[in-house]
């Protein structure tokens, strides 16, 4: 009689155990799913700032686009300084929405994001230069951040850099790079116009100057 109340108090105390491991395990994977959830807000945030970021950059650009558009130079003063004290004023108050978003790199991708800035500081400082061949090159930078087939020139060098930064980066650098490019062709239609005007008026079509807003290629 001992021995089989000893052996029900074994089977019990197992049965206890087995309950309470089943109890650990559905806890445990509730904590995951709801982690799991979490990941997912986390992610969605991260997209949402980097929109609002992407958006306060392109504000930025538009709003510098108007103040050296050609526009600009066909209205009498008073009204391109009331037309300015605007635009500042829009730019002011985009400047106080701070919206940062740190991307996670290891070391290498560091090392890697940094060649690629630097070569495109390299062509970026070569644009009063020569204009033209600054913009095939930015072209070339552009087309090698693509995984699909572009028509145009690819740099080979800057595409076996771009592959080893991180992903958010390679995003930033390729939307930094079609900035420049729409830049360049604003100047580029800018001179253009002047050349025309001036030939109109009997005066030599080539410039020799234009102005390059470097912040409004950064979006700042």
């Amino acid at each position: 009689m001992a021995q089989t109340k000893i052996s029900q108090l074994k089977s019990g105390d197992s049965d206890n155990k087995f309950l309470r491991s089943l109890s650990m395990a559905d806890r445990s994977g509730r904590l995951l799913e709801t982690l799991d959830e979490l990941e997912q807000r986390v992610e969605a945030l991260r997209e949402a700032a980097a929109s609002m970021e992407q958006e306060k950059e392109t504000l930025l650009e538009l709003i510098h686009s108007v103040q050296n558009s050609q526009d600009m130079n066909s209205i009498s003063d008073g009204e391109r300084e009331e037309l300015n004290l605007t635009a500042n004023r829009l730019i002011g108050r985009t400047l106080t929405v701070a919206v940062s978003v740190e991307t996670i790199r290891s070391v290498q991708q560091e090392e890697f994001l940094s060649k690629a800035m630097a070569l495109i500081e390299e062509v970026v400082g070569k644009l009063l230069e020569n204009l033209g061949s600054a913009k095939n090159s930015l072209i070339a930078l552009y087309n090698a951040c693509s995984s699909e087939a572009l028509e145009g020139p690819v740099d080979q060098k800057f595409q076996s850099i771009i592959v080893g930064c991180a992903l958010e980066d390679q995003k930033k650098i390729k939307n930094r790079l079609e900035k420049l490019i729409r830049n360049v062709c604003s100047t580029d239609r800018s001179i253009t116009l002047l050349d025309q005007k001036k030939a109109k008026f009997g005066k030599t079509s080539h410039v020799q100057q234009y102005v390059f807003n470097k912040k409004s290629e950064d979006g700042k």
